[in-house]
């Protein structure tokens, strides 16, 4: 529900729908690169004129909306901002509030070892560990779910020490991916999607076998 989500966001973050209003995070598990990616480069490669992930994820949920004809279904990408620069969204708090990844912060560790660092928090899925991502919110603006029961997220990385060591890796240590394997994990990226993601966005287009022209 949207209400959980704002009720623990400052204002300025809130979601400007009724508390009872009905809410999905979408994710994408690992298979997305091979299941959803490649078949839509394959098949768009002439429209694709800016990110190819961000195009194909909405393409994919402009499908889901589809298939509701008679609702109203609002859609919020992940990289979506407002002209203050905000995110539309904060991914993560969704993440954690729909029950479906938890979010670790800062606040979940008690002997914080990091001072005046600026430590940023990560989503930890129960069964991707750190890959997967959190692409886009639909709404439904006139489905209001007074009796839906929110669901805690898996906590996963439930010792302090490896809720220390995933905020080091995430924070000081992201390139290499590590703090991704905190956990045992049933799927994790290949090795072509992990060289994909590794790549500056711009030169992404050349891996993909996509012309300057289409970029």
């Amino acid at each position: 529900k949207v209400g959980w989500y704002n009720a623990v966001l400052q204002p300025a973050f809130h979601l400007p729908y009724p508390d009872d209003t009905l809410a999905f995070v979408v994710l994408s598990t690992p298979s997305m690169f091979d299941k959803a990616l490649k078949p839509f480069v394959n098949k768009e490669r002439l429209k694709i004129i800016r990110d190819p992930v961000d195009q194909c994820v909405s393409h994919h949920l402009s499908c889901v909306k589809e298939k509701f004809p008679d609702q109203k279904v609002d859609v919020i990408f992940d990289y979506e901002i407002l002209p203050s620069r905000k995110p539309k969204f904060l991914a993560q708090t969704a993440a954690h509030v729909a029950g479906a990844a938890y979010y670790y912060q800062r606040k979940d560790v008690n002997r914080d070892p990091w001072g005046k660092k600026k430590i940023y928090g990560v989503c930890i899925h129960p069964k991707y560990g750190g890959w997967f991502a959190i692409r886009g919110l639909l709404l439904f603006p006139d489905i209001l779910v007074p009796f839906l029961e929110q669901s805690a997220p898996v906590d996963c990385v439930n010792t302090e020490e490896k809720r220390i060591e995933l905020l080091e890796q995430f924070n000081f240590h992201w390139q290499d991916g590590r703090y991704r394997d905190i956990i045992e994990v049933n799927e994790r990226y290949s090795e072509e999607q992990k060289a994909y993601f590794a790549t500056p966005p711009a030169e992404r287009f050349r891996l993909l076998g996509l012309t300057q022209e289409a970029q």
